[in-house]
């Protein structure tokens, strides 16, 4: 059923959530969009019929939100680690009645390499001991590694941002072992750095194709080289999909 005078929301922050807001725009349905940071802002369309609102919504202030821009469905293209966002979308949805469609990217097929279930599994136990490890993680997981400074040695690639940067430095690492990169990040460069940092652990997320986990999974068996993977965090989710005419489906379903 669709409402008068209302607006999609879409969750985003992804390379996903682009590709479906350039779509949505093409279609002239009215949107706004949520993003964290002023970079990911960069990523959207400027159009009359599409705003793209910084900053983290919390649980408090989203009936407010959802009340104020009159959001008739919502279409979460969040990160598949950003698990608090869309807990959030998910039960307002419920609470208020509104559709609710999650789009995530393909997760990739079991291979050879490790994959754990949390990273609390990861540093609970002994597979980062004496190694000399990369972490491709984002910079919201480093505080975690602090007790394991000097315990391996580890690298990390962070966004060239200086929230990233500061984190980095608060979790205890030097600046010779941070390298600022935005990515995709190319197989040639992603090789030469871990060569040259003589890398023998990678650590990843399970973040698909979009993440980049293709190229680490093909530079790590190249050089012969441990990585590990932290799965995505479980959620259940009401209404999911992988397929990008079916979430543009849903938003001509249910925005005038």
């Amino acid at each position: 059923m669709k409402r008068e005078n209302s607006q999609l929301w879409l969750i985003g922050g992804t390379q996903e959530s682009k590709q479906l807001a350039a779509a949505i725009a093409l279609a002239q349905l009215p949107c706004i969009i949520t993003v964290t940071t002023e970079a990911a802002k960069l990523l959207y369309p400027n159009l009359p019929t599409m705003k793209v609102k910084v900053g983290r919504l919390v649980k408090d202030g989203l009936s407010e939100f959802l009340k104020t821009e009159k959001i008739a469905a919502i279409l979460d293209a969040s990160h598949p680690y950003a698990a608090n966002i869309s807990q959030m979308a998910i039960a307002a949805a419920a609470q208020y009645q509104i559709p609710y469609l999650r789009y995530e990217r393909p997760q990739l097929a079991e291979d050879n390499f490790t994959t754990l279930d949390s990273f609390s599994t990861l540093l609970a136990g002994d597979y980062l001991l004496g190694q000399r490890v990369f972490l491709a993680i984002g910079y919201k997981f480093l505080p975690l590694f602090l007790p394991w400074q000097k315990r391996a040695t580890l690298f990390a690639r962070i966004l060239p941002a200086i929230d990233s940067l500061s984190a980095a430095l608060t979790a205890g690492f030097p600046p010779e072992r941070l390298i600022a990169l935005r990515p995709p990040i190319a197989a040639e460069l992603e090789k030469a750095l871990w060569q040259q940092w003589q890398i023998s652990v990678v650590v990843t997320k399970a973040s698909g194709t979009a993440g980049g986990e293709d190229i680490k999974r093909q530079v790590a068996a190249e050089l012969g080289i441990s990585l590990i993977a932290i799965a995505r965090p479980s959620i259940t989710y009401p209404h999911q999909t992988s397929d990008f005419s079916t979430a543009l489906e849903f938003c001509h379903q249910h925005i005038v």
